[in-house]
């Protein structure tokens, strides 16, 4: 599986952004996906994640109200919503895919084997 992360850039507190992962090298609608964000010097951490058919949805607290993950399975991409931005959500964000044959949400990045390069977003204050 093949991922490529695209949409960040730099913006003011209270903007939006739009982060896209486009998949390929699998069926993407057997992919449950997530993403996960981090900064210089932390661990990677869990932002969000998305059934294989995009039923079931599940945040982080921190982003829980604010973001939106949502997928678009005939255009094998899967996408980041990100409203009322905060400083503190400044970091690299990661797409993240594994295999899946359930409704089941993973949160965790030991349970996903496939990693995007990345995308930066920086808040300013």
């Amino acid at each position: 599986v093949q991922l490529q992360a695209s949409g960040g850039g730099l913006v003011q507190a209270g903007d939006s952004l739009r982060l896209s992962c486009a998949a390929s090298g699998r069926t993407f609608s057997l992919l449950a996906m997530g993403w996960f964000r981090q900064t210089p010097g932390k661990e990677r951490e869990f932002v969000a994640a998305i059934s294989r058919t995009g039923s079931s949805t599940y945040y982080a607290d921190s982003v829980k109200g604010r973001f939106a993950i949502s997928r678009d399975n005939a255009k094998n991409t899967v996408f980041l919503q990100m409203n009322s931005l905060k400083p503190e959500d400044t970091a690299l964000y990661y797409c993240a895919a594994r295999l899946s044959y359930s409704a089941m949400l993973y949160s965790t990045q030991d349970e996903y084997p496939h990693w995007g390069q990345g995308t930066q977003v920086t808040v300013s204050s």
